[in-house]
């Protein structure tokens, strides 16, 4: 049996994670951007469209769901505190209703404990609260899709130990959940009929001792492979190691902070960046002359991943040209309040990131059994077929 070089393209395989977390993360930086809620509802359905059609069936990858939960909390948190702790209120306002007034000192900043709450101030603080929630359903859409054991592989050799805590950090969640799914999933077998609260001491007790016999076996991984080891390195250069990444990492971050304020000096944004990563890239090299590690298998990199990390890249670098609509069309106030709009070239901008759902390879499933058919037993089984296969 032959097939075209197209269809083995398209066989089940993992996407490079690399690919994901730059799609991930160029999403992030779109949504920085914008304060319309109308993109980042649209942002949302981008991100559930990819995660539906390209996630696998490994614990970490049921997590996405979390995050949108985590997300809701996060706006009506924002509502709440909006609520509670309001500021001024214009005659114009749309009033909601009064909360009772806490008097407060004139040193505290303007702001006011209780009193009236109006429809803008409300509708202001949820989209603050839907832009952070977008954000961190783009983190968690990328713990759906990439592998985070095959991500700790890309790391330079320096950064293995950081590369390890971070791993082991971001699967902590999705493990939790998998074990709180088992354990209900045990409870219901043994006609568990206590529910609410009361169900939680007999769930969390499973839970916590399944979480401690992980950690000791990982602990005991780790141990074995030698993780934690000095090597060869000496004292001085390890202090050298650290003196470069920490000097990068701040001109990486000055650097960022330069390009996101418009009011900063010019030397603080592309300047800063080049300098600190040129600092990362010199801390990275002495660093990994200690470790020697070597890869069996190493992930390929082809057109599909060159596809879905360019379609984060051009969303978040189309956010950021400004030639086509104004900044009041991604940043819209609702003083006076009126519906938000919706430029042409940000949404294409977001619907870009929705093409990674279809240049991504389809995820390997678990295969089923076949149903057994009535002429099964008739089969011949004295000599095996032969299959011409070419490769």
């Amino acid at each position: 049996m032959t097939s075209s070089p197209r269809e083995s393209r398209r066989l089940p395989r993992a996407l490079h994670p690399a690919a994901w977390w730059l799609w991930a993360i160029g999403i992030a930086v779109a949504v920085n951007r914008t304060t319309n809620p109308l993109l980042l509802l649209l942002t949302l359905a981008v991100l559930g469209f990819v995660v539906g059609n390209r996630r696998s069936e490994a614990p970490w990858a049921r997590a996405f769901k979390y995050y949108l939960w985590l997300g809701l909390s996060v706006i009506v948190l924002r509502i709440v505190f909006r609520t509670i702790f309001g500021s001024g209120i214009t005659p114009t306002d749309h009033i909601i209703f009064a909360l009772p007034h806490i008097p407060t000192p004139g040193w505290y900043a303007g702001i006011s404990i209780g009193g009236p709450v109006s429809l803008e101030a409300t509708l202001s603080a949820a989209t603050d609260g839907l832009r952070l929630a977008t954000m961190l359903c783009c983190v968690g859409a990328a713990n759906a899709l990439a592998n985070p054991k095959r991500a700790l592989r890309l790391l330079p050799g320096a950064l293995y130990e950081l590369g390890m805590a971070v791993v082991v950090s971001v699967s902590v969640a999705p493990q939790l959940i998998e074990s709180v799914q088992r354990v209900a999933r045990a409870r219901r077998l043994r006609a568990g009929k206590v529910k609410g609260l009361r169900a939680l001491r007999s769930i969390a007790i499973p839970v916590l001792e399944d979480a401690m016999d992980r950690s000791l076996r990982l602990a005991a991984a780790m141990d074995s492979r030698g993780y934690g080891r000095a090597g060869t390195a000496t004292r001085g250069s390890r202090r050298l190691t650290g003196a470069f990444m920490i000097a990068g990492m701040v001109g990486i971050c000055i650097g960022v902070y330069g390009l996101l304020d418009g009011t900063a000096p010019r030397y603080l944004g592309v300047p800063a960046i080049v300098a600190g990563a040129a600092l990362c890239c010199a801390g990275l090299a002495l660093g990994s002359r200690r470790v020697t590690r070597t890869h069996y298998r190493p992930d390929p990199w082809r057109a599909p991943e060159w596809i879905v990390s360019g379609c984060g890249v051009a969303s978040a670098a189309l956010l950021y040209v400004s030639t086509r609509y104004s900044a009041a069309q991604i940043n819209p106030s609702y003083y006076p309040l009126h519906f938000p709009p919706l430029p042409v070239l940000p949404t294409v901008a977001i619907l870009l990131a929705a093409v990674a759902g279809f240049a991504a390879p389809p995820p390997e499933r678990p295969s089923r059994p076949a149903a057994a058919t009535p002429s099964a037993s008739k089969i011949e089984t004295s000599e095996p077929e032969r299959v011409e296969v070419s490769v």
